[in-house]
């Protein structure tokens, strides 16, 4: 039976590659994203039934206004991927403002409210899926908020998963590992070579580990949303492995 599966970060990456292989198994699918064209240009892509929504994750007042319009459309939703995050490395104690309080914002507050806004809509049988990132664990350097705003929301799909285990909602954190996604608008600054050296300097040479592509990433996905309505899975860390 087919599902309506609301995505967060769509535009671009690993969610545009969740929304291509959704709609292609006969899903509808709800694009959410900052940037309305790429979401747009994606809907466009997949076609009918698809539906793109413009939305701020760091904004209560975004996200509102997103699900309202997603509920005159699709009344019940039936998966939320939160999957919308920023990545950017820097130090602390040179970053500005908009730095240390975007991935907090993003990447923690964001799926907070998309929570609180998808739970009315959704009934028994309703999964929430967070994504995260290896480098909650690996020493990576210059992503201190980064690796702590993924951390914040590890515990907060643990508590949800309590919290709404009387809704009938199942809660799923899904631990990603380096993938192959769009090129960062930071890749070539003096920022991304520091990086890179105070990795190397801990250990990690960038260019050594593996990285897979974002396109081999859906098929967990599908397969946790698949699970039968007898099981459950919490937890599922996925790395990035040679070839």
């Amino acid at each position: 039976m087919s599902k309506i599966i609301v995505i967060t970060g769509a535009g671009a990456g690993l969610g545009r590659e969740l929304a291509r292989r959704f709609a292609s198994d006969g899903d509808t699918v709800v694009l959410l994203g900052r940037t309305l064209a790429k979401v747009e240009a994606l809907a466009a892509e997949l076609g009918a039934p698809a539906m793109a929504v413009e939305c701020d994750v760091a904004s209560p007042d975004s996200v509102r206004a997103a699900f309202a319009a997603i509920a005159e459309r699709h009344p019940k939703i039936d998966v939320l991927i939160n999957n919308a995050a920023i990545y950017e490395p820097f130090s602390v104690v040179d970053a500005t403002d908009e730095q240390i309080l975007q991935p907090i914002a993003i990447n923690l507050a964001g799926p907070v409210f998309c929570t609180r806004a998808v739970v009315p809509m959704m009934g028994r049988g309703g999964h929430i899926i967070y994504v995260s990132s290896e480098s909650v664990d690996v020493p990576f350097a210059m992503l201190s908020l980064y690796q702590s705003s993924k951390a914040g929301l590890e515990r907060f799909s643990h508590f949800m998963e309590s919290e709404l285990e009387a809704n009938g909602i199942r809660v799923t954190m899904i631990r990603a590992g380096q993938m192959m996604t769009d090129p960062k608008g930071w890749t070539n600054t003096p920022a991304a070579m520091q990086f890179y050296q105070q990795c190397v300097a801990k250990g990690l040479d960038l260019r050594e580990r593996p990285i897979s592509q974002a396109e081999s990433v859906p098929g967990i996905f599908r397969a946790v949303i698949d699970l039968p309505p007898d099981l459950h899975v919490a937890t599922v860390t996925l790395h990035a492995r040679k070839l």
